[in-house]
């Protein structure tokens, strides 16, 4: 779909990451596909691509998990990172809705600051980091990356603060 862009030019939206694709399975998991890429090898008659798809399943009661899958279709890239983000789950305690304590997560160069909130507030996030709160089953949440805007570290970065969450118990 071409449209208007600066200055009167035309150009192509070819944004392969689409956060409206969520679904629930039968057994009521939440999958999100955060990002979906692109990668071309150039072979001798031309370019051979590959897809790699980043995905985060969650429970939407405390357990959440993300997967990486890489084909030479879309599809199937996204059933191998479903099947491994089904296999590496964590739970994340939940208190009313939010987080018990404020938790900083850091990957590579992505950092992220997750900042429990009060009723009503809904969750202030970005489009990776949101897709992991609320695949975890968090409702009021306040949210701030830092460093990289990279979504495949942001929902690592993320896994990472949600794993340090601790609890009175």
């Amino acid at each position: 779909a071409a449209s208007q862009g600066p200055a009167g030019r035309h150009f192509r939206n070819y944004s392969w990451s689409d956060p409206s694709v969520s679904n629930e399975n039968s057994s009521g998991t939440i999958e999100r596909t955060v990002k979906i890429k692109r990668c071309a090898a150039v072979v001798k008659g031309g370019r051979r691509f590959s897809f790699a798809a980043m995905v985060v399943n969650g429970d939407g009661k405390g357990k959440v998990g993300w997967g990486y899958g890489k084909a030479n279709e879309v599809p199937p890239s996204v059933e191998k990172a479903q099947k491994q983000a089904s296999r590496e789950m964590i739970d994340v305690p939940l208190v009313e809705g939010t987080i018990p304590h404020m938790v900083k997560g850091r990957f590579s160069a992505a950092k992220v600051i997750l900042v429990p909130a009060g009723p009503g507030t809904g969750i202030i996030a970005g489009e990776a980091v949101r897709s992991v709160c609320e695949a975890a089953g968090v409702t009021n949440i306040l949210t701030k990356s830092y460093g990289s805007n990279n979504p495949v570290t942001l929902v690592k970065a993320t896994m990472e603060a949600l794993s340090k969450l601790r609890t009175d118990q």
